[in-house]
């Protein structure tokens, strides 16, 4: 599968969706957008075709995983939250100064939803974008489960 895919052509984009940094990586502000349902044990759990979207302090590991595909393993996520959350990579490479700081707010929506792209496209993604702006972040990086 690997050889196969290794020799599919790759688009090119006249207008490419994401543009370069307006500053070096060592002074950007990162945040995680994650699709593997993640709340706090406070939060609502997310319900079949929850198009909505939880916001995560920066400090928050006492995470639940609210993603519920028969398809997913969970054993990985529960030896290490950073397998679908690396907010704790974020905090190395902050401190080492590869990036400039951890956003103080990440962002989780369920990925296992059907039939409701169009609603997280028009609707709570740019809401989520919204709250991403508010808190000066200049790179997302995105975790799908």
């Amino acid at each position: 599968m690997r050889a196969n895919l290794g020799q599919q052509p790759v688009p090119e984009f006249d207008m490419p969706a994401f543009t370069p940094l307006a500053k070096p990586l060592s002074e950007t502000r990162v945040a995680i957008v994650t699709s593997a349902a993640l709340h706090r044990p406070d939060q609502d759990r997310f319900a079949r075709a929850d198009t909505s979207f939880r916001a995560l302090d920066r400090a928050n590991r006492d995470l639940v995983l609210g993603h519920w595909s028969p398809n997913f393993d969970h054993s990985g996520f529960q030896l290490d939250l950073n397998v679908v959350y690396p907010v704790d990579r974020l905090e190395e490479l902050a401190a080492d100064g590869v990036i400039g700081d951890v956003a103080p707010r990440h962002f989780a929506f369920a990925g296992n939803q059907p039939d409701t792209v169009s609603e997280v496209r028009l609707d709570t993604g740019p809401a989520c974008a919204v709250e991403l702006f508010a808190d000066a972040v200049d790179v997302v990086v995105l975790t799908p489960v």
